[in-house]
């Protein structure tokens, strides 16, 4: 091999990891543009619904540091604020639904990828609830199953459902046809074929289904606990803003988006670690 080819070898991991660099640096200054432009907007003396970017970091820090003691020597704040109250309240339903939705959307998915059969039975009903303007029906959730928990899960599964289910059986059906003729041609069994061949192929798009399910799953809870019950994270937003505590309500708001944003980068961090290892080397 020549010193040339030796040299290139070489330079390629330098290459990407600049580009990793790169690409961090951009996020990076585009969250903090945003963060600049907020704190402008906010300084204008006729945007007084609109509090400034600082004004919301000092509400939620508030927020989260309710409780704090002060003595002659040592001021100790204790992480028990009325934010942390309110999410331990959206969680429940949240993990409930999100559990539900994910473990049978998955499994209806795959089975209408694997027979006709369940496909024709089951395809046109989460088509229409993908299609259909869902949200409205939240309300009429109440007159079913009432101001309850029972409610929020309902609300969550009825939005993150169709999105999983389609997402899974679409992977499934589009699954790569030239690993299936070689497990085929290899004499493996069915169920080899499918869990060896077709799931693992599929995963990367089950999993973005997964993470979109997540998604509206969290717009749900929070919509059902605007127009459902008034209580969790939901509650302290409509709460601060019938106080036209403005900044209080951003902070909240902003809460909901940094959770978001950190559970789906946690998600793709399992899927990449323990179903996608070979897709690392380009992150």
């Amino acid at each position: 091999m020549s010193d040339t080819s030796l040299t290139a070898d070489a330079a390629k991991p330098e290459k990407t990891r600049s580009v990793v660099q790169l690409g961090t640096v951009l996020r990076v200054l585009s969250v903090c543009l945003f963060f600049a432009a907020w704190e402008i907007a906010g300084m204008r003396p006729t945007a007084y619904t609109l509090p400034t970017f600082h004004e919301t970091m000092i509400a939620l820090f508030n927020m989260i540091f309710d409780e704090c003691t002060v003595d002659e020597t040592i001021e100790l704040c204790i992480i028990n604020g009325r934010m942390f109250k309110a999410y331990a309240d959206t969680l429940k339903p949240l993990s409930i639904g999100i559990g539900i939705s994910g473990t049978f959307g998955v499994g209806i998915g795959v089975a209408m990828g694997l027979s006709r059969k369940v496909q024709w039975g089951a395809e046109p009903v989460f088509v229409v609830m993908q299609a259909a303007p869902m949200v409205a029906l939240i309300p009429l959730v109440t007159f079913v199953w009432g101001i309850s928990i029972a409610a929020k899960v309902v609300a969550i599964v009825v939005l993150a459902m169709p999105i999983i289910v389609l997402n899974a059986y679409k992977a499934v059906r589009n699954a790569n046809e030239s690993l299936i003729q070689m497990s085929r041609s290899f004499q493996g069994t069915r169920m080899q074929e499918i869990v060896k061949v077709i799931v693992p192929d599929a995963s990367p798009m089950i999993f973005a289904g997964l993470r979109l399910g997540f998604a509206a799953g969290f717009i749900g809870v929070i919509l059902a606990e605007l127009l459902i019950t008034p209580t969790g994270i939901g509650d302290l937003i409509t709460f601060h803003q019938s106080r036209a505590e403005y900044a209080d309500m951003y902070a909240a708001i902003f809460s909901i988006i940094l959770f978001a944003v950190v559970t789906i980068s946690l998600l793709v961090k399992f899927e990449v670690t323990y179903f996608r290892p070979e897709s690392k080397k380009g992150r």
